[in-house]
C-alpha cells in the first residue's frame, strides 16, 4: 500500500513539474466540469436554482471551448448572472381557455347594476348618425297635410296599381307592416319579422332602412306604433313585450309574460297601458310606468290570436284558437277593460278561428278575418252581433296569420292572401274592387296609407316588403 501511495505521489509530483502536464490537468478539469454539468437537476429545487444551475453549465461549456483560467471564468459567470436572470415567479398563469367569439358569463348582480346605469343615462343613443328620424318630414307628405282631415282621408282612399318601392333586408317572414299614425311622420313604415328584428323604413320616398332594432332574442310576432308616434310596442316569442324609443333605440319597458307573445295592443286613451296575449289562457295588461301587471283576463283557451280595443277603450275583443263543436263561447270574447269581466261570449258561432281583427275608423263596427276564407263584420256595440248578410270573400287564408285593415275613411277593406294577392273590397256592399299579385309567397298584411292617396304597403312570408301606388 505504501508503494502504491508513493507511486501516486511521485507521479503527481512529476506531472506537476512537467510543463506539458498543465494541459492534461486542464483537460481533466474540463471533463469533470462536463460531467458535473450533465447532472440532472433535482426536481425539488426551485425554478431559480435550476436556472442558476443551467447558467453554470453554460459557463463550464465556455470554459471548455475557450480554456480560460478558472478565476476569469468564475468572475465572468458572477458578473453576467445578475444580468441574465429574468424575474421568475413561482406561480405560472393559466392560459385562457375561452375561445374567440364566445361572450363571457356576467353575474346577475353586475348585469342589474349595468342596466340601472343605462336607465340613469337616457340621453345615450345607439346610432347617433340616425338620431333625426322623427324630425324629418317627407316632402311628398307635406303636399297633402294642408288639406282638411275629412278631405285628406277621402283623397287617400284609393286602389294602388303599380309598384313604387321594394324594401329588402329582412331574413325571415315579415308578419306585419304599419304606417306611423301621426300625419307629419306618416312616411315612416314599421315592419316586424321572424328574424328577431323590427325596422323603421322611409316608405314614401327613398325606401331606405332608417333604423334596425334588435331588442328581442326570439321572433318578433307583432308590432305597432304608440298613439304619440314616438315609441314602438313589440311582442316576441322570447316571452317579452318591449316598448322601444324610436329615436334612440333604447328599451323603455321590457315585460316578461312567461309565455310566447302573439299579439300586443296599446290602450287608445291611456298609452301607458298595453295588453299582451299569446300561448296562454291569460291576457295581461301592463302599466309601463311601474312595469307591473295591473289586470289579467282569464279564459278557458289555449292561446290568444289577436286583441282589439273598441271605441274609447272601455271594451276589448280577443280571438282564440278554439274550434271545437262547443267552442262558440270562446272564439271571440268581449271584455270589460276595467273589471276584466266577460261582457259577451256569444259573438261568433262558426267553427273557424279568427287570426286578425280590425276596427272601423268611423262607424260602430269591426271585421274579423276568418280561416273560412272570408271576413265577417260585427257591431262594436253590445251585444256585438254578426251581420250574416255581409261577408267579404275572394281571398285565401289557409292557416296563415293574414291581416285585414280599413282605409282612413272606412270605405275600403284590404286583406292579404295565402296566394300572394292583395285584395280590396267595398265596405258598404262587400263587392270586390281590385286584386293584384303582390308577392309570390303568402301576403300577410296590406297597410293603407292615411295621407298619401292610393298608397299601400304589403309584406310576405319570404321577408320582402313592397310599397304600391
Amino acid at each position: 500500500m505504501s508503494t502504491l501511495v508513493a507511486y501516486e505521489d511521485s507521479e503527481s509530483g512529476d506531472e506537476s513539474n512537467d510543463p506539458k502536464g498543465s494541459g492534461v490537468v486542464q483537460e481533466e478539469s474540463c471533463r469533470q466540469g462536463d460531467q458535473q454539468a450533465r447532472v440532472t437537476p433535482n426536481p425539488d429545487r426551485t425554478v431559480l436554482d435550476y436556472r442558476q444551475h443551467m447558467l453554470e453549465k453554460d459557463n463550464s461549456s465556455l470554459q471548455k471551448k475557450s480554456c480560460l483560467p478558472a478565476p476569469q471564468q468564475k468572475t465572468f459567470g458572477l458578473q453576467t448572472l445578475p444580468l441574465m436572470l429574468p424575474s421568475v415567479s413561482t406561480k405560472s398563469k393559466r392560459p385562457s381557455l375561452v375561445p374567440s367569439g364566445v361572450r363571457p358569463y356576467i353575474p346577475k348582480r353586475q348585469r342589474l347594476v349595468t342596466c340601472a346605469e343605462k336607465e340613469d343615462n337616457p340621453t345615450e343613443t345607439v346610432h347617433s348618425k340616425d338620431a333625426q328620424i322623427l324630425s324629418e318630414v317627407s316632402e311628398k307628405v307635406k303636399l297633402h297635410l294642408s288639406q282638411k282631415p275629412a278631405a285628406a282621408a277621402a283623397a287617400a282612399a284609393g286602389i294602388p296599381r303599380k309598384l313604387l318601392l321594394s324594401l329588402e333586408g329582412h331574413q325571415g317572414p315579415v308578419n306585419t307592416v304599419q304606417w306611423c299614425p301621426v300625419p307629419q311622420r306618416s312616411h315612416l313604415l314599421l315592419s316586424a319579422s321572424m328574424d328577431k328584428t323590427f325596422k323603421v323604413w322611409d316608405g314614401a320616398e327613398s325606401g331606405r332602412c332608417l333604423r334596425v332594432y334588435t331588442c328581442h332574442s326570439g321572433a318578433v310576432r307583432d308590432a305597432c306604433w304608440t298613439p304619440c308616434g314616438r315609441q314602438l310596442l313589440t311582442g316576441s316569442f322570447d316571452n317579452t313585450a318591449v316598448v322601444t324609443d324610436v329615436e334612440t333605440g333604447q328599451q323603455t319597458v321590457k315585460s316578461d309574460n312567461q309565455f310566447k307573445v302573439m299579439c300586443v295592443a296599446s290602450h287608445p286613451s291611456n298609452p301607458e297601458v298595453f295588453l299582451c296575449g299569446g300561448y296562454s289562457s291569460l291576457v295581461k295588461a301592463w302599466d309601463s310606468r311601474c312595469c307591473k301587471v295591473v289586470k289579467v283576463y282569464k279564459a278557458a283557451i289555449q292561446q290568444t290570436l289577436d286583441i282589439l280595443f273598441l271605441r274609447g277603450g272601455l271594451d276589448l275583443i280577443t280571438s282564440s284558437d278554439c274550434v271545437s263543436r262547443d267552442s262558440a263561447d270562446r272564439t271571440l270574447i268581449a271584455w270589460d277593460f276595467q273589471t276584466t269581466a266577460k261582457v259577451s261570449n256569444q259573438i261568433y258561432h262558426e267553427r273557424y278561428t279568427c287570426p286578425s281583427l280590425a276596427l272601423h275608423p268611423q262607424e260602430d263596427s269591426f271585421v274579423a278575418q276568418t280561416n273560412g276564407n272570408y271576413m265577417a263584420v260585427f257591431t262594436s256595440q253590445r251585444p256585438y252581433r254578426m251581420n250574416k248578410r255581409r261577408r267579404y270573400e275572394g281571398h285565401k287564408v289557409e292557416g296563415y296569420a293574414v291581416q285585414c285593415e280599413f282605409s282612413q275613411d272606412g270605405t275600403i277593406v284590404a286583406s292579404g292572401s295565402s296566394t300572394g294577392f292583395a285584395h280590396f273590397y267595398d265596405y258598404n256592399n262587400a263587392r270586390p274592387l281590385h286584386a293584384f299579385q303582390a308577392h309570390n309567397q303568402p301576403c300577410l298584411c296590406v297597410s293603407q296609407h292615411s295621407v298619401l292617396p292610393a298608397t299601400a304597403a304589403t309584406c310576405d312570408w319570404a321577408g320582402s316588403i313592397k310599397v304600391w301606388n
